[in-house]
């Protein structure tokens, strides 16, 4: 995996996670990579995984089997979407909206956009 410098290496891994079980790669209820599998097949620290699990853990998007690892959660997509959804419209919507304007796209052009993507 590529990081880059943007966001903690820690928040890259959740996206990852969160995404993989977005795409059903990781199937609610199903077993995730253990913390020393997944940090030694993205190249990272176990302690930095953890750290990743640690939070999904807190936001229930994963939970532990004690002796057994780490399982999806079954509501975990609901709750991805959720605060990807409220991320979006709080801070990366207004954003694009304010450049938008400052370029002079009109609302027409931006929701030929849309329905077109």
């Amino acid at each position: 995996m590529k990081f880059s410098n943007e966001k903690p290496i820690y928040i890259q891994i959740i996206d990852l996670v969160m995404e993989k079980i977005l795409k059903d790669e990781w199937k609610l209820d199903d077993k995730i990579p253990s913390v020393r599998e997944l940090g030694s097949l993205i190249e990272v620290n176990p302690n930095t995984v953890m750290r990743s699990y640690d939070k999904l853990q807190q936001d229930e998007i994963i939970y532990n089997k004690r002796g057994l690892g780490f399982f999806v959660s079954l509501d975990a997509k609901d709750r991805i979407l959720h605060a990807r959804r409220s991320n979006f419209l709080v801070h990366e919507a207004p954003n694009f909206f304010q450049m938008a304007k400052l370029l002079g796209i009109s609302r027409e052009e931006l929701i030929q956009l849309y329905n077109d993507n």
